[in-house]
């Protein structure tokens, strides 16, 4: 492990909530999970690790590739659980790393109602310019901070205390 989580419990519907208000306060979806979970993890890591992600914003630099909420998932995950050692495909470490990842990417394509990971399958609906994705997007980047979590306290065998985790309707997203 890269680095260590020092949290005695995590509460999910806390870690959702963060990320939501992350997200409105000024950072985008990614940069906003990592810092949710940085921060409710209690990772000894410099904030500015941060910045690490900024690059995959609005689907990897406004590309509209693969959602940026998950990708903040993902390199939560593998601050807690990747290599820096150059072991090979069959390093288990790697291989749980993966596992962890895979499993977020299947429960938010799933879970966010389009069947996708590609931003701009998600947001295609809405002008971006005018910011109508936003509570979307918002909403998005809470779930996979949810999810995110789940994942690492089950692996780091953290206990979880609130585990309500609150699903939205199309049109609720429509309306904010």
């Amino acid at each position: 492990m890269a680095y260590k989580a020092n949290a005695k419990s995590i509460d999910l519907h806390k870690v959702q909530m963060d990320a939501e208000q992350s997200y409105k306060d000024g950072f985008f979806c990614d940069e906003a999970v990592l810092e949710t979970i940085i921060n409710n993890f209690e990772v000894d890591i410099p904030h500015e690790v941060i910045c690490m992600v900024s690059g995959m914003s609005v689907g990897v630099g406004r590309s509209g590739c693969m959602c940026g909420a998950a990708n903040g998932g993902v390199a939560a995950i593998g601050m807690l659980f990747g290599r820096d050692k150059k072991l090979g495909p069959k390093d288990p470490d790697v291989n749980k790393c993966m596992a962890m990842t895979h499993e977020l990417h299947e429960w938010f394509t799933k879970t966010n109602g389009k069947n996708s990971m590609c931003c701009r399958v998600l947001t295609k609906e809405f002008n971006m310019a005018e910011g109508e994705h936003k509570p979307q997007c918002i909403y998005f980047t809470g779930l996979c901070a949810y999810k995110t979590a789940e994942i690492l306290a089950r692996e780091l065998g953290i206990p979880v205390t609130n585990d309500e985790l609150v699903l939205k309707k199309k049109e609720e997203l429509h309306a904010a």
